[in-house]
């Protein structure tokens, strides 16, 4: 700012905060305009009831920054009568025409993101994050000759990855119909066209959510969080699946505190199969030498027991099934 005035020669220099000018109260002469104020963008004045702000809400990328023009809706228009009705649907029509592909792209991409974010009750950062991820592709053009519906669930597991969010690829895929196959193919070229730098999901992420979901106590979520850390430091199911080790932690931990949880119900949990969690449990069982009383040897009684049958039948069918053996070994000799 100058410190005296180059017409009158007096410092009696002012700075008008609202107006961005620097003027000379002597004179009248502007030193100079259009200033840009560095101060806080977020300031409140409640004196006198005032209540006023000097800038609107943030932009964002799942909201203001891709959203595009559109003359009306179908619906305010079949409300219309006679010429206003052809005129607003050739102003629609024409809307449509002039829009690029690119602003047609992510006006059809941000309503089906909103929908499988919604699905998979993300959190609203997620839901910036994977917009931001999917703009710049489309900017890139690394949307063509993929389905929309791909690119975005690509977009939505690499933002989940991002943030260290337990989402299995799985549960992705299944929010937009398609497979897993497809989807994961679609998300590592993104990532490798972004230059993104996503760090390997650790079975500790999974935890939390697995042990929300089967309902577990503090003490059997804490087993199976000392379990999981020995897994890692023995590197037992190196380069397996996290949600897997996961799950087959959490099995042998409620199986030694004596907590009911079936295959089927943590396989489900975890969207992983049966047989995932018997190979981990059976390398837990093997490497840290449990005993044979603290994990099940069997899946007959829980077969039956997902069949409707107690476990007193149980007991009868098995007695049934060895007394039929030894006659037919009797039988035999």
């Amino acid at each position: 700012m100058a410190k005296r005035c180059p017409e009158c020669g007096e410092n009696n220099i002012k700075w008008n905060m609202e107006k961005g000018e620097i003027v000379c109260k002597d004179c009248g002469l502007v030193l100079d305009d259009k200033l840009v104020d560095f101060g806080q963008e977020w300031r409140e004045f409640d004196g006198d009831g005032a209540n006023q702000r000097r800038t609107g809400a943030p932009l964002t990328y799942a909201g203001e920054m891709n959203m595009r023009t559109e003359v009306g809706s179908k619906q305010d228009i079949y409300s219309l009568k006679g010429s206003e009705r052809r005129k607003m649907d050739r102003l629609r029509r024409w809307q449509n025409r002039v829009a690029n592909s690119v602003e047609r792209n992510l006006r059809q991409a941000m309503s089906e993101l909103k929908r499988v974010v919604s699905t998979l009750k993300l959190s609203s950062g997620i839901e910036e994050e994977a917009a931001r991820i999917y703009t710049i592709a489309v900017q890139q053009n690394l949307v063509r000759g993929r389905p929309m519906e791909a690119v975005v669930a690509g977009s939505i597991y690499a933002a989940c990855r991002k943030f260290n969010f337990p989402r299995a690829l799985e549960e992705v895929a299944d929010a937009v119909s398609l497979q897993r196959k497809e989807v994961g193919r679609t998300y590592r070229y993104i990532i490798r066209e972004l230059n993104m730098k996503i760090m390997p999901s650790s079975p500790h992420d999974y935890l939390p959510k697995l042990a929300s979901t089967l309902e577990l106590d503090a003490a059997t979520q804490t087993l199976a969080a000392e379990l999981i850390q020995r897994m890692i430091d023995e590197e037992i199911g190196a380069g397996k699946t996290p949600n897997g080790m996961a799950a087959a932690a959490i099995y042998v931990a409620a199986t030694m505190r004596g907590v009911k949880r079936t295959q089927r119900q943590v396989a489900d949990a975890a969207n992983v199969t049966e047989v995932t969690i018997r190979n981990r449990y059976k390398e837990i069982e093997e490497k840290f030498n449990l005993k044979k009383d603290m994990v099940f040897k069997t899946n007959k009684r829980e077969k039956n027991e997902r069949k409707g049958i107690s476990y007193a039948r149980h007991k009868r069918i098995k007695k049934t099934a060895v007394k039929k053996n030894r006659r037919q070994k009797k039988n035999g000799r």
